[in-house]
C-alpha cells in the first residue's frame, strides 16, 4: 500500500520542476510588478472606502462625478458594445469604473506620446508622395479603390505604388526560409520590429545573421514590445543586444505603476532589408510561429514579401515608430533606396494607430466587406466584432455574397475561443459560414474578396488590433498573389469543420455560458 502511494521518481522530478518553475516566476520582474500591481489596486480600494465613510463630501462628490462620466459615455461616438461593458462596469464598481474611463478618455500619460507621435507623421509628410495619376486610372476609380486609397493618404500617407513584386508564404516556415536567405543578402541595414521574439530555434538562426552583419558594418535595428519582458525576454536584452553590435529597444517597457499605457501595445511586424525587400504578415519570431515545436496544434499563418517602391512604407512605418524615443530623426538616408520591380498589380502598405482619429484596420476591412460582389473569405485568429462589423458580415450574406470565416479549431485563449463562438448563431442565420481549423490554431490575419482584393498582416478581428494596438497590413489590389491567397484558402478550408445550427446546440454548456459572460468585457479582451 505505501509503495502505492509514493510518488515514482519521474513524478518527484515532475513536481520539483513545476515547484522551481513556480517559485522562478513569483520572484521574476512578471512577479514583483503583478504583486505591486495588486497592492496599488487594494490601496486604492481601501483609501475610496475609507473616504466614503469618513468623509461625507467626498461621496457626494465621487457620486456627481459618476454621474457626469456617465452621460459622457451616453453622448460620446463610443462603439455601442463598448458603451454597454463600461456600463456593466460603472454598475459594478461605480467611482473606480468612472476614474478608469476618465483616464482612458482623457489618454492621462500619453499627451506627450500623442504630441510626438503627431510631430514625425507631420515631418515625414511629403517623403513619400502618391502619384496622382495612379488614383486616377480607370481601373482604381471604377472600383472605388481610389476612395480607400485616398484615406491611407490621409491617415498616414502611404501612397498606393506599381512597381512592387509580392511572394505571398501560406505558412511561417516558409517566410523563415525567404527570411534567411535576404538577410544573408544586407548590405546597408536591417530594420526588425515584432511583438514577440522569444529566444530558441527561429531567432537562434536569425540573430547569428543580425550578429555577423553588424560585424560586417551592416547597421541594424531590433524593436519588439515590452510585454516579452514578462515572458519570453529578459529586461536587459537591449544591453546583451548591444554588445553584438545591434541596436536594440523594447516598446514601452513594463513599469510596476497602473497605467493606461498597457492597453497600447506594438502588434506589428515589420523586417525591412536595405530599403529593398520588406516581409509582413502574422508571424513572430518565436518557433511556434514555423512549427518547430507544438503549442496548440498545427500553427497556420500567413506573410508577404514585397520587393519595389512599396518596400518604402515598411521603411517608414519602422522609422516612425523608432523615433519616437529619439532626439536626431533621420529620414532621407534610409528612404528611395527601392528599385521599381516588375508588377502586375497595385500594392498598399498601411499602419493604424490607436492614438489618433482613425479607425484605419476596421474601416479597410469594412470598406471590402461593403463593396465585395462576389465572396469575401477571411481568416482570422479572434473574433470580437463590435456592431459596425457584425452589421456589415451580416449585410454583405443578406445580399447573396459568399462570406466565410476561417477560426481556430484549438485555441490559444479559450475564454476568447468561448467568446468568438458566441457570435455563430446569428452570423450563421444572417447566411455567413463558419469553419474551423481542425489540424490547430489559426493565427493568419487575411482579408480575400472578388479576386482582385487582398490584405494580409497584423490585424485581428478583435477590439485589441482594432482599436488598442499598433498594427499594420498591406492591401492588394489586382495582384497575382491574390489568387495564391485564396487558392491557399480553399485549401485551409478542406482541412476545416463546418460550423452549423447542429454543431451549436451540440456546444459544451459551459462554452455557452462563458461566451456569453465574456460578450459583457468584450471591449477588454
Amino acid at each position: 500500500m505505501d509503495n502505492q502511494l509514493r510518488s515514482s521518481p519521474d513524478e518527484i522530478h515532475l513536481i520539483k520542476k513545476r515547484r522551481k518553475g513556480f517559485l522562478r516566476i513569483i520572484f521574476s520582474r512578471f512577479g514583483i510588478i503583478t504583486l505591486l500591481f495588486v497592492i496599488q489596486i487594494a490601496a486604492f480600494t481601501v483609501l475610496f472606502n475609507v473616504l466614503d465613510r469618513e468623509i461625507r463630501w467626498f461621496t457626494i462628490g465621487m457620486t456627481i462625478f459618476t454621474m457626469m462620466m456617465f452621460f459622457h459615455l451616453l453622448k460620446s461616438d463610443m462603439d455601442s458594445t463598448a458603451k454597454l461593458t463600461w456600463m456593466v462596469m460603472m454598475l459594478l464598481f461605480p467611482i473606480q469604473a468612472a476614474i478608469m474611463l476618465w483616464i482612458t478618455e482623457k489618454h492621462i500619460g500619453h499627451r506627450k506620446l500623442e504630441k510626438r507621435l503627431k510631430n514625425l507623421n507631420d515631418e515625414s509628410e511629403g517623403k513619400l508622395c502618391q502619384e496622382e495619376e495612379v488614383l486616377q486610372l480607370p481601373e482604381i476609380t471604377d472600383s472605388g479603390t481610389d476612395d480607400i486609397c485616398r484615406y491611407l493618404n490621409r491617415s498616414g500617407h502611404y501612397p498606393l505604388y506599381r512597381n512592387t513584386e509580392v511572394t505571398y508564404f501560406p505558412l511561417g516556415e516558409m517566410k523563415f526560409e525567404a527570411m534567411l536567405e535576404e538577410l544573408q543578402k544586407a548590405e546597408k541595414f536591417i530594420f526588425m520590429e515584432y511583438f514577440i521574439i522569444a529566444e530558441g530555434t527561429m531567432w537562434g538562426r536569425i540573430l547569428k545573421i543580425l550578429a555577423d552583419k553588424a560585424a560586417q558594418g551592416v547597421e541594424v535595428r531590433v524593436m519588439y514590445d515590452g510585454m516579452c519582458e514578462m515572458s519570453t525576454l529578459t529586461s536587459d536584452y537591449p544591453r546583451r543586444m548591444e554588445k553584438l553590435g545591434i541596436r536594440c529597444k523594447s516598446f514601452f517597457k513594463l513599469q510596476p505603476f497602473i497605467s493606461t499605457h498597457y492597453n497600447y501595445r506594438d502588434h506589428r511586424k515589420i523586417l525591412v532589408i536595405d530599403g529593398k525587400v520588406a516581409f509582413n504578415g502574422g508571424v513572430n519570431l518565436a518557433d511556434e510561429y514555423i512549427n518547430a515545436i507544438d503549442r496548440f496544434g498545427h500553427w497556420k499563418d500567413t506573410a508577404v514579401m514585397l520587393k519595389g517602391e512599396a518596400v518604402e512604407s515598411f521603411t517608414m512605418m519602422f522609422l516612425r515608430m523608432w523615433n519616437l524615443t529619439e532626439t536626431e530623426v533621420q529620414w532621407d538616408e534610409y528612404l528611395h533606396c527601392s528599385v521599381p520591380a516588375k508588377s502586375d498589380g497595385f500594392v498598399m502598405p498601411y499602419a493604424d494607430s490607436p492614438l489618433d482619429e482613425y479607425k484605419v484596420g476596421e474601416n479597410v476591412y469594412m470598406d471590402i466587406i461593403y463593396r465585395a460582389r462576389t465572396y469575401v473569405h477571411i481568416m482570422t485568429p479572434y473574433l470580437i466584432l463590435d456592431n459596425e462589423l457584425e452589421t456589415a458580415l451580416k449585410y454583405a450574406a443578406q445580399r447573396g455574397v459568399d462570406v466565410r470565416l476561417i477560426l481556430p479549431g484549438i485555441p490559444d485563449k479559450k475564454s476568447v475561443y468561448a467568446l468568438a463562438k458566441s457570435y455563430y448563431k446569428y452570423l450563421i442565420a444572417a447566411g455567413v459560414k463558419i469553419y474551423e481549423y481542425q489540424p490547430g490554431f489559426v493565427h493568419a490575419k487575411v482579408f480575400i474578396s472578388d479576386d482582385i482584393k487582398g490584405v494580409t498582416g497584423t490585424i485581428n478581428l478583435d477590439y485589441r488590433s482594432l482599436y488598442h494596438h499598433f498594427e499594420c497590413a498591406t492591401f492588394f489590389y489586382k495582384s497575382s498573389c491574390i489568387y495564391d491567397m485564396e487558392e491557399d484558402y480553399e485549401r485551409t478550408l478542406l482541412q476545416c469543420r463546418e460550423v452549423t445550427p447542429l454543431t451549436i446546440r451540440n456546444e459544451k454548456r459551459s462554452i455557452k455560458i462563458i461566451g456569453t459572460l465574456m460578450r459583457l468585457i468584450a471591449p477588454l479582451l
